[in-house]
């Protein structure tokens, strides 16, 4: 391979790593800290692309202006999602493993049910836009506009989140429920404030990811799904609980499948990605950045 073709494939499957690394940092705040096992988590990603593409289509301006809204609207659903559901379910749980099994069959419910509205709304049909899908030139890689200004606000997202995790008394009170529930609450953490809030932004994320995918692929109401599954992986890479190691394995798990498809077919990309996921469980079972 050349530097060039070994550069395209390197910046693609960075930008594939971002996306996944937002959906996994929302579903591991959700599983990791609550133990919900939301197994609907990419239809929220499938709602935040088709209400960013039906903003765009409705006034033309730049999608760009609709990720902060695809955020606060999913940030809005996540809490009433989890007040409606969720929190009523955690307390009717008599165990932490009650809670995953009954939180996964309702997520499965609720998956099927956003997929069948965006159905009834938007149709079967593949939709999407145009937005800066001209090429740019670089040093002999050639990549479209839009790809970089998503793996941008990818970046500086993702930054952010980190950021506020280790430096703000809310990210370490965080942080410390995902470490030790139980220590969290004997040191005064309200959990029960904290835990709609983080569902609410695990959602967020999943909004914000799927506006930055409708820039750059067309959507289906069916997309969520391997994005959850993708997000499963991801976390089993870098370790339930571990923002930093959901994001490094979202990384690593779109280069494995950016070189991976290139030097093989694209048919065998869920192949390379379960296959990632056997080896680290061989390897590292909880987790490349465990400790």
């Amino acid at each position: 391979m050349t530097a060039s073709l070994i550069a395209d494939l390197a910046v693609a499957g960075l930008i594939t790593g971002g996306i996944y690394a937002l959906v996994a940092i929302g579903l591991n705040l959700q599983y990791g800290l609550l133990r919900i096992m939301n197994i609907a988590h990419g239809e929220f990603l499938m709602l935040g692309a088709y209400l960013t593409y039906a903003l765009r289509t409705a006034t033309g301006a730049s999608p760009l202006w609709f990720v902060p809204v695809s955020a606060l609207v999913m940030f809005a659903l996540g809490l009433l999602v989890h007040r409606l559901i969720f929190r009523r379910l955690a307390r009717t749980s008599p165990t932490v493993e009650v809670l995953e099994e009954r939180s996964l069959l309702i997520g499965f419910g609720l998956m099927f049910v956003l997929q069948n509205v965006a159905l009834l709304i938007w149709g079967a049909d593949l939709r999407g836009y145009d937005y800066l899908a001209q090429p740019l030139e670089y040093r002999g890689v050639i990549v479209t506009a839009n790809r970089v200004v998503v793996f941008a606000v990818v970046v500086v997202l993702s930054g952010a989140l980190v950021l506020a995790l280790r430096l703000t008394m809310v990210g370490k009170a965080v942080r410390a429920m995902l470490q030790s529930p139980l220590g969290a609450r004997l040191v005064g953490i309200d959990t029960q404030r904290l835990h709609p809030l983080c569902f609410a932004l695990g959602l967020a994320l999943a909004g914000v990811a799927g506006a930055l995918l409708s820039m750059i692929y067309e959507i289906a109401p069916s997309i969520g799904e391997s994005y959850t599954v993708t997000a499963l992986i991801v976390i089993t890479l870098g370790g339930l609980g571990h923002i930093v190691g959901s994001l490094a394995g979202a990384l690593i798990l779109g280069m494995v499948e950016s070189f991976g498809m290139y030097l093989t077919s694209p048919s065998l990309k869920s192949l390379l990605s379960y296959g990632v996921f056997v080896l680290v469980m061989l390897i590292r079972p909880r987790g490349l950045l465990s400790r």
